[in-house]
């Protein structure tokens, strides 16, 4: 019984531990995120997911373009060039999302043109 309880008591030590350090990983990331807010943080993760879409790994290139309808999102009502630019977004990560490189690239540098010229 007294191994049974040791065991018991070990196995719930080593996942609260590691429910700690699973939030403490996310309070690192979030300083991050706030950071990348606004325009400049939003053509920064189009600009890496179209690296990501020329090497063809559309997984990794989703995440960026995530990140970016998520900032892009707060600031897409204020303007209809920021509609326009939400909008581009959007198809761009469809495109990105069916596989096809070419047109996702050019959905992309177009997306990254009217944010800059928000």
């Amino acid at each position: 019984m007294k191994l049974f309880t040791k065991a018991v008591l070990t196995l719930s030590l080593a996942a609260s531990l590691s429910l700690v350090s699973v939030c403490a990983f996310a309070a690192e990331e979030a300083p991050a995120a706030a950071t990348q807010s606004g325009t400049a943080g939003i053509i920064a993760h189009i600009e890496k997911a179209l690296v990501e879409v020329s090497k063809s790994d559309f997984s990794a290139a989703q995440i960026h373009l995530k990140a970016a309808r998520t900032s892009s999102e707060a600031i897409a009502s204020t303007s209809e060039a920021a509609k326009k630019a939400h909008a581009s977004l959007m198809q761009g990560q469809i495109l990105s999302k069916s596989g096809n490189v070419a047109k996702a690239t050019e959905q992309l540098t177009k997306t990254i043109e009217l944010y800059k010229a928000l």
